[in-house]
């Protein structure tokens, strides 16, 4: 990659990001923040079923690719590609990119097993390309300000989180609700992943963890860190919808404060893609990176683990 010039001498080169998926995930997120994002070139998209790559192609301009062959066509062609697939899907694909030379901007979480996740990772650090994994809150405007203020200021005590979705309760009509991976794994890896990126930069590394289920697919999770702050978060995509809603504060010596309301998915992503070009520009790696992401993936095991 070049070194940074004046903005007045600013090369007008775009990097080329492809996307693999094509679910409504990639519909109404990762294919419009690539397709206008000013200093991408959206290289095509992969889809495991031809219909879908052709459908979200055609609608950004771009190229539908599909098949085993597809892949490696499409990562020929990239220096970068965007993950929208089912996490045990995209663990796989993000090895074969890393390996072909692709910079990775990766969804939550990277994978359901630790092995796949640490896979993962040591790939992008072998191949030394840049990886961002995009857990939504670290990248909104409102939420990312928050969250390194609050990690700087310290003097917390405890924290409390709760995120509880209708996905699964009855009469839900959400596109998502059909994901067969949400339906096995549940909220503990959907929205645990978004209330771990915030809870771990911001009261320090997951020390212990304690997991108990409660209705439905709900799981209710005791964490300890190492500033010696505590943590709490209940979690669901079943919870009735008079209940929907998700909130985390933190208690310390400034009193209580409360993360930020925060909206806009497809802007996030777009400052997630500029996190990744900018680590692929200075080399210099995200905080919230595919080795972030191996954590994550380590913490929900364990809660797991113990709920089975």
């Amino acid at each position: 990659m070049t070194q940074p010039v004046s903005p007045d001498r600013r090369p007008q080169r775009r990097t080329r990001i492809g996307l693999l998926g094509a679910g409504p995930w990639a519909e109404r997120t990762q294919a419009p923040a690539l397709g206008a994002h000013e200093g991408v070139d959206f290289a095509g998209v992969w889809a495991r079923r031809p219909e879908a790559a052709a459908a979200l192609a055609g609608a950004h301009g771009t190229k539908a690719y599909s098949g085993d062959d597809g892949v490696d066509e499409l990562l020929a062609s990239c220096e970068a590609v965007a993950f929208a697939l089912p996490p045990d899907v995209q663990a796989p694909l993000a090895v074969r990119a890393a390996e072909a030379g692709c910079h990775l901007l990766l969804d939550k979480p990277v994978a359901t097993t630790v092995a796949a996740a640490r896979a993962t990772a040591r790939a992008a650090e072998r191949a030394g390309v840049a990886s961002v994994v995009f857990c939504t809150l670290r990248f909104t405007e409102e939420t990312r300000g928050w969250i390194a203020g609050r990690a700087a200021a310290g003097g917390w005590f405890t924290a409390r989180a709760q995120w509880l979705a209708p996905l699964f309760a009855p009469g839900a009509d959400s596109p998502y609700a059909a994901s067969p991976w949400r339906r096995e794994k549940g909220a503990l890896w959907d929205v645990g992943p978004h209330v771990l990126s915030v809870l771990v930069p911001v009261l320090g590394e997951v020390t212990a963890v304690t997991a108990a289920r409660g209705p439905g697919d709900t799981v209710h999770l005791a964490l300890r860190h190492t500033s010696d702050a505590s943590s709490t978060a209940t979690l669901s995509l079943s919870a009735p919808p008079e209940t929907a809603g998700a909130s985390l504060e933190l208690l310390g010596e400034t009193g209580t404060v409360a993360l930020p309301e925060w909206s806009g998915t497809v802007d996030a992503f777009r400052l997630a893609v500029d996190a990744l070009l900018e680590a692929a520009r200075t080399g210099r790696p995200h905080a919230c990176d595919a080795r972030f992401g191996l954590r994550l993936t380590e913490i929900l095991a364990e809660a797991e683990a113990q709920l089975a």
